[in-house]
């Protein structure tokens, strides 16, 4: 009797070889979009995973619903990260502690970080959290200066000169790019002490989105 196990539905309405491609779909588009960035043509993407282009576009119909879906558990960490620190009673240990994980998920998942500051006007889950993760840095901020431990000329706008660092760093490290994120934010998280340190100059008007998508972050 032919085995009927590709062609029976499971629980979440796909049959297993369905289910299969989909999850193929997900792993090349992650390392095509590490690699490339996340805009990569959707035809590589498909040649990536081995299967057709239609196969593709029949389990995501758009690009912004691939990256959103490839991404998906990124996000949810991200949040969950910016939750914890601003949960934590300690501000400065709270703002170097998602200072410090969102520096290492750029290191480590490039094209997440492109994907989270990218415009996607169907999948709105992508700039709502964005414009929340600005929020709760900002406050992250407020609390740590208010605790005496964050130097107070310190602006939000400097997270994105942060990051922008960060990846200069670890865009040219390869497989060393989490050393190097450990190394430079432990260098720049020490100069954020408040302390006897000289004034700065004023912050340069900086959002999140100002970080350039091109180096494939």
């Amino acid at each position: 009797m032919p085995d009927q196990t590709s062609h029976k539905p499971s629980r979440d309405g796909l049959r297993a070889d369905a289910r299969e491609n989909r999850e193929r779909i997900l792993d090349a588009a992650r390392e095509a979009f590490a690699a490339q960035g996340i805009d990569v043509p959707m035809a590589a993407i498909a040649r990536r995973a081995k299967v057709g282009v239609a196969t593709l576009y029949r389990r995501f119909p758009t690009r912004a619903a691939l990256v959103s879906e490839a991404f998906s558990e990124q996000l949810t960490h991200c949040v969950a990260v910016l939750d914890e620190g601003l949960a934590d009673p300690d501000p400065w240990r709270g703002f170097c502690s998602v200072i410090e994980k969102v520096c290492m998920m750029q290191a480590r998942e490039r094209g997440f970080t492109q994907a989270f500051l990218s415009q996607f006007p169907d999948h709105a889950a992508f700039t709502e959290e964005r414009a929340r993760a600005e929020e709760g840095l900002a406050l992250l901020v407020r609390r740590a200066k208010e605790s005496g431990r964050l130097r107070p000329d310190f602006d939000v706008q400097d997270i994105t000169l942060l990051m922008l660092a960060n990846c200069g760093a670890t865009a040219g490290a390869g497989e060393d790019a989490p050393a190097a994120s450990r190394r430079l934010v432990a260098y720049l998280l020490q100069s954020f002490r408040a302390g006897d340190a000289a004034p700065l100059p004023p912050p340069a008007p900086l959002g999140l989105d100002r970080i350039p998508t091109q180096l494939h972050l």
